[in-house]
């Protein structure tokens, strides 16, 4: 299954994707969250290969991602190693200059085991993590 949300913010690419491949920087898109990065990536340290370790408030387990594709300025792709409900989770981020702003193209995939209940919680779970991005960099 595939769930994708789309956004336009008034920001310079460079400033989005400097927010977006900042994996110790997504602490800053909500509350309580902790970002730590368990391995550098293969030829630049937030790039293909890299783990990061997600862990949100609360008794759930973190979140571990190795990213898979990281094209500067334009693509970041991961998927997760462990601490997410969804099996065979990935997600695909996607920038492009529009007028004076970016276009972001959030896109996250599952194999899906029950027909509505993960395809809804797949949507929710993509339209947050964009809404976060676009508020961090509204934030600067």
């Amino acid at each position: 299954m595939r769930a994708t949300a789309t956004a336009t913010v008034q920001a310079p690419v460079d400033q989005v994707w400097a927010s977006l491949s900042h994996h110790e920087g997504m602490a800053s898109w909500g509350p309580g969250i902790k970002v730590s990065l368990d391995e550098e990536g293969a030829t630049e340290r937030n790039g293909v290969g890299a783990v990061r370790r997600i862990k949100a408030p609360g008794p759930a387990p973190a979140i571990v991602e190795e990213i898979t594709r990281f094209e500067a300025g334009r693509v970041l792709g991961y998927k997760a190693l462990g601490g997410v409900p969804f099996r065979n989770y990935s997600g695909e981020v996607v920038l492009s200059a529009t007028g004076g702003g970016t276009r972001i193209e959030w896109t996250l995939t599952a194999d899906q085991r029950l027909p509505v209940v993960e395809q809804v919680a797949l949507k929710a779970v993509v339209t947050t993590l964009l809404q976060l991005l676009v508020r961090s960099v509204k934030k600067g």
